[in-house]
């Protein structure tokens, strides 16, 4: 594996993740609890899309096939995706949504922190602005998740009930493979382990906040860095990709 290709690898799973996450989100639209959050979970959404379409335009770029970032995102199957499984479980309550931006945003947040010390000038440049938006996905996903932790006796047990679900997905996030550790060595990615206690601890101080339990259990799922993926996936892309396999190549 070249350095070009290996760079073309990590860029498509950011992007995936950023795509599919951005799909769940966008089904919150006219759904949500109540107004504000309902638009405020689009705008995320918005956030997400307008960072995948940078990251599937440059993997796009470094492949040399001619393929745009709509081709990228309309034109793959479940096994040529490799979004973290996190992102592609399905919306749930309100608090199932809430505790997995949590996981995801705090996770984001570490990442694209170390990702603005990259070699690459275009994942630098993308993480400087991308951390603006995380910062406010995380915020909002704290608040939320203490508020809820705190509030009724269904609110809390609905909310533990979320954390002790996702849990084992998270573990997914900080898997390393070839592609990591090439791209690490040339300075380019970042070395998931370094960021893991910091995500730990950020998680563990918003769930004592909230009065959660931490989930004990060392079990985790894996696989989406070999393109295995959960069956909610395949069903998530039948909706998304709809239009474009129905009438391939339409303009608007």
């Amino acid at each position: 594996m070249t350095q070009q290709e290996a760079l073309f690898q990590y860029t498509l799973r950011l992007g995936d993740t950023s795509l599919i996450h951005a799909q769940r989100l966008s089904e919150w639209c006219s759904n949500g609890p109540i107004l504000e959050e309902d638009l405020a979970l689009t705008n995320f959404a918005l956030d997400f899309i307008g960072r995948s379409q940078v990251l599937l335009t440059y993997a796009g770029a470094l492949e040399g096939k001619g393929r745009t970032d709509d081709m990228l995102a309309y034109r793959r199957n479940e096994r040529q995706y490799f979004n973290c499984l996190l992102a592609e479980l399905p919306n749930g309550d309100f608090g199932v949504t809430m505790v997995r931006l949590l996981f995801l945003a705090a996770f984001e947040k570490e990442l694209f922190t170390a990702l603005q010390n990259s070699e690459d000038e275009t994942l630098a440049a993308l993480a400087k602005k991308t951390l603006k938006e995380v910062r406010y996905h995380l915020e909002h996903a704290a608040d939320w998740v203490i508020r809820l932790g705190n509030g009724t006796e269904e609110s809390h047990a609905r909310v533990q009930k979320a954390v002790n679900e996702l849990w084992m997905f998270t573990g997914d996030m900080f898997d390393m493979d070839e592609t990591d550790k090439l791209l690490i060595a040339a300075d380019i990615a970042v070395d998931l382990s370094t960021i893991k206690t910091k995500w730990d601890n950020y998680i563990s101080g918003v769930l004592e906040a909230a009065n959660l339990q931490q989930p004990t259990s060392s079990y985790m799922q894996s696989g989406s860095k070999n393109a295995i993926h959960t069956e909610y996936l395949g069903h998530l892309l039948g909706e998304m990709q709809y239009l474009q396999l129905a009438y391939p190549y339409a303009k608007w």
